[in-house]
């Protein structure tokens, strides 16, 4: 039917062929024609990959320009995590009880302490709303 490669498919009952102009495009690709040289050439060029063959060394030149600049990396520029929103969600983690926080427990004790030897600050008197 077509003049190209065929993949030979057997299931237990079944030989079915299957023919691939794709697989034949691949296959010219590896020969050693000129023709083959030259749309290998044309295709890297296509596709935005090395036209020539080319050393390891190059080859890592090649990767480190072709990768995505850091600076639009999001693993590199939101590297912090969120201070804020986890400093909140700590606090409401100890004021439900889930989460013992020992340097604010320190401060709280401090406080007491403080205000039982009568040296707390006076407590302010809140001004009434005007009318």
């Amino acid at each position: 039917m077509y003049d190209t490669f065929c993949y030979c498919i057997s299931c237990d009952k079944l030989n079915i062929r299957i023919y691939s102009k794709m697989h034949k495009y691949a296959e010219l690709t590896k020969l050693s024609t000129n023709y083959a040289r030259r749309m290998n050439l044309l295709s890297n060029r296509i596709f935005g990959e090395v036209t020539r063959p080319t050393n390891s060394k190059s080859m890592k030149v090649v990767k480190l320009f072709s990768a995505k600049p850091l600076h639009l990396n999001q693993d590199i520029t939101e590297y912090y995590p969120r201070h804020v929103e986890t400093g909140w969600l700590m606090k409401k983690l100890r004021y439900y009880g889930l989460y013992r926080d020992e340097h604010e427990d320190f401060k709280d004790e401090m406080k007491r302490l403080r205000a039982l030897r009568g040296k707390a600050p006076p407590e302010r008197k809140k001004k009434e709303a005007k009318s």
